[in-house]
């Protein structure tokens, strides 16, 4: 017990010891802090609502710059093969001209003449974006650029080797754009002596 005692005469000291105006003293310290704090608050204020604008502002470019890109996409998607169809109407043109020539009397060797003309032209617009024949008739049989349709014996051309093509196939790039329909060889014919 005589601890106890003692303990509680060390509180009751210090009470004793702390002076009455210290209180006055924390008063005015408080005030300054309060209006430090306040301060630094309005500071804050004013650079959140600066960010917030900043992050309107740039949401609204962001919104504008997706629209734009949409529009761009659709306008590559509606007007982007233009260029090669600027290079197919000479082609149409000079078809045009060929049946009206024929129309007019001219010899068919005039007319033969100026369509395979027409032709060599459509093929170097379509060599001018990057479409290109698949190499056929005495190549081996590729099932990747080629589409069996037949099978027929030959003495001349090898076994699994393209005999005869009867429509053209064509690569876009790298890419097969349509596969050549040929037709392949068996070998030789068993009937040979």
């Amino acid at each position: 017990m005589a601890e106890e005692e003692q303990n509680v005469n060390i509180f009751q000291n210090l009470d004793a010891l702390t002076p009455d105006n210290g209180s006055a003293t924390k008063d005015i310290g408080d005030t300054g802090l309060v209006s430090e704090l306040q301060l630094a608050l309005a500071a804050k204020a004013e650079e959140v609502t600066g960010l917030n604008d900043k992050y309107l502002r740039l949401a609204a470019e962001f919104d504008n710059y997706k629209r734009l890109a949409q529009r761009d996409q659709r306008d590559q998607i509606r007007f982007g093969n233009e260029h090669l169809l600027k290079e197919l109407l000479p082609v149409v043109d000079n078809l045009e001209r060929a049946i009206k020539s024929s129309r007019e009397g001219a010899g068919n060797d005039v007319l033969i003449q100026g369509v395979e003309l027409t032709l060599k032209q459509l093929t170097g617009a379509l060599t001018r974006f990057y479409v290109v024949p698949v190499e056929t008739i005495g190549r081996p049989f590729d099932p990747t650029t080629h589409q069996s349709v037949t099978s027929v014996a030959s003495e001349t051309v090898p076994k699994q080797h393209v005999v005869d093509e009867f429509q053209r196939g064509y690569l876009l790039h790298d890419r097969i754009l349509r596969a050549a329909m040929v037709s392949i060889s068996t070998g030789q014919t068993d009937d040979a002596p």
